[in-house]
């Protein structure tokens, strides 16, 4: 399934640490938005993970699951890095 993560972290040395984790596991499509294409529990491994790095009164992390049928509904406009198909596999 793909999933839509996005994130607002005010520390630099957390970003760091979100981005990097991001960048593990998915696809950078904005400077704080990710693609991920999981299998619920890759999805959880990786949710673990990125919360460790995350100051709840602080920061906002946010994972939307795009059904498949939605995301054939995919729009897209500019200098966009998107797939058309993922190229991260997890299994």
């Amino acid at each position: 399934m793909l999933y839509i993560i996005a994130y607002d972290i005010r520390e630099p040395k957390r970003l760091r640490k979100v981005a990097k984790t991001c960048e593990d596991y998915g696809i950078r499509v904005e400077y704080s938005v990710f693609e991920c294409d999981f299998s619920e529990e890759i999805f959880r491994e990786f949710w673990d993970k990125l919360k460790l790095h995350v100051d709840e009164d602080e920061d906002s992390l946010l994972a939307y699951r795009i059904c498949g049928s939605c995301v054939q509904k995919i729009e897209s406009s500019g200098a966009v890095v998107r797939p058309g198909k993922p190229l991260l596999y997890f299994m």
